[in-house]
């Protein structure tokens, strides 16, 4: 199968009819199949999408809600395509533009194409705002230089999408995940509706979300396979500053004679000594966990591209 297009839908009743419409008319002529999962809705989504499914439609139904990432790691794994788009249910991202995306995506021989809202159709104030600042901080801090990252209308190649390890809310971070395996990426402008049915699942209240994901994103990306540069590099500038702190202390107590008890910075060293302590106690288990992770499933810390072997010469 060529094509895989995974929409990832929740109470969205309203938009489901016309939207697998425009994906059938946008998508013909392609070989292609068309997954939508239900993140639990409540209301007649999966009733509206049974009445206009086709033979290319292929819907599944959470029991309830887990959430966007979750949705969409499972309309991954169901996918059987050589290439696999997402994109939202709302009917704001375009099906019209997966075609040129497709091509764009074959043509070039990268491994993912990502769609940038160049005309975005939302609120300035609790939306594109926030999201020009995230985007900022976003692609200071991991170094992937995409324009927007909050556009779920992107194009993969299977084996980079099936081996994103989507959990908890990265869904935000798939630019950054694509990278860690070495994905090469562009960018394309699509266009952007409108929400004409229903509301918004998203809030100013994600930012906080984004940010405490922004972190794990930076871990995963400088220290996941070696944590202890991290945590031991601490440990050890703790423990000395505190160990210094000490030794000063130390020399005003038996060299000048003072009572150093009671003082500040008598409990800071204290505490930079143990912190330091703790800092590579915890880098040595990180770095157990991480060899077990990788040990356990026989998992690689490298991913090949391609292997070749010469034929031998007449």
């Amino acid at each position: 199968m060529k094509l895989s297009v995974v929409v990832t839908v929740y109470n969205e009743e309203d938009n489901v009819i016309p939207l697998c419409e425009k994906e059938y008319e946008a998508l013909e002529g392609i070989d292609y199949e068309l997954i939508l999962v239900d993140d639990g809705s409540t209301d007649k989504t999966v009733e509206n999408i049974k009445k206009v499914a086709n033979e290319r439609t292929k819907l599944l139904i959470f029991n309830q809600n887990y959430g966007q990432s979750t949705a969409m790691s499972a309309g991954i794994d169901a996918a059987q395509g050589e290439y696999i788009v997402t994109m939202d249910g709302d009917l704001q991202n375009d099906p019209a533009d997966i075609p040129v995306m497709l091509a764009k995506l074959e043509e070039s021989g990268l491994d993912v194409v990502a769609g940038v809202r160049a005309n975005r159709q939302d609120g300035f104030v609790l939306r594109k705002f926030p999201s020009k600042i995230a985007n900022w901080i976003i692609r200071n801090t991991t170094d992937v230089r995409l324009s927007d990252y909050g556009c779920s209308l992107r194009i993969y190649r299977s084996d980079i999408a099936k081996n994103l390890g989507l959990y908890g809310e990265l869904h935000r971070f798939i630019p950054v995940l694509a990278k860690l395996q070495g994905a090469r990426m562009t960018e394309v402008d699509v266009n952007h509706h409108a929400r004409i049915h229903g509301e918004s699942k998203y809030g100013i209240n994600r930012t906080f979300k984004v940010m405490a994901d922004l972190i794990l994103m930076i871990f995963f990306q400088k220290y996941f396979k070696k944590p202890m540069h991290l945590f031991g590099g601490l440990g050890i500038l703790t423990f000395a500053a505190g160990m210094l702190i000490n030794l000063y202390l130390l020399i005003v107590k038996f060299g000048f004679g003072e009572d150093i008890w009671g003082r500040p910075l008598l409990l800071l060293g204290a505490i930079l000594v143990i912190g330091g302590i703790q800092f590579i106690t915890v880098g040595i288990i990180a770095e157990l966990m991480m060899r077990t992770y990788y040990e356990s499933q026989n998992k690689k810390v490298y991913r090949l591209k391609e292997t070749f072997v010469g034929e031998a010469k007449a």
